[in-house]
């Protein structure tokens, strides 16, 4: 069954963090599944093959049932933990997150290594901005002309997204609610057009909303 909402990222992300001289570079991405999470992480180590460390911690599935975290080399439970915590704690779905360090010098201990992870992790999750993936309902009113108007402000009223308007011999405009509320909306359109507007279902999908 489709999750009405979740959390998870935009787009690509990477910021950096230096404590006690080392680099710490946090670089996340949304993903659909483990292969993509992989590919990212493998990615990552290619282009920072050089680095010390590459941490990183990844949640894929709809009920997080893809887990996977590793140290890279680091204390155990210092670095992959940290950062799969991160993504737990702001509750994200569908997300790899890598942490790049060049060591630079200082030994930073279990606790500094967890706090640093932990920044890292959160940074490169920063900058590749949280958003909502709500499931929608698409659903087709089909109405004759002389309601166009009237179904139009109606479902603007509501805030109801519209996707389309489709002019032929009569007027459908394809519509977005959420799909949570699908049912009573075409319940409502039904009774709005007196029962004379064609109501019907369509595919859901998942758009986009910016936190």
């Amino acid at each position: 069954m489709e999750l009405d909402s979740f959390k998870t990222l935009n787009q690509s992300g990477e910021a950096e963090v230096v404590i006690k001289k080392s680099r710490f570079i946090g670089h996340a991405k949304p993903v659909t599944s483990e292969d993509e999470a992989l590919e990212f992480i493998a990615k990552i180590r290619k282009d920072h093959s050089a680095a010390t460390h590459n941490c990183f911690a990844y949640m894929v599935g709809e009920r997080d049932q893809f887990q996977k975290q590793s140290d890279d080399g680091e204390p155990s439970g210092t670095a992959g933990k940290p950062i799969l915590e991160v993504i737990k704690n702001q509750g994200l779905k569908n997300v790899a997150v890598v942490v790049t360090r060049y060591y630079g010098g200082i030994m930073l201990g279990a606790g500094g290594l967890i706090r640093a992870y932990t920044e890292g992790a959160v940074v490169g999750i920063e900058a590749a901005q949280l958003i909502y993936k709500k499931l929608h309902q698409e659903v087709s009113v089909e109405v004759d002309y002389t309601w166009h108007g009237k179904v139009e402000n109606e479902l603007r009223n509501r805030d109801v997204m519209i996707d389309d308007i489709l002019f032929s011999d009569k007027v459908t405009l394809v519509c977005l609610p959420l799909a949570a509320e699908a049912e009573k909306f075409i319940e409502n359109m039904v009774d709005f057009t007196q029962g004379q507007g064609k109501v019907t279902q369509g595919e859901t999908r998942y758009i986009d909303h910016v936190i």
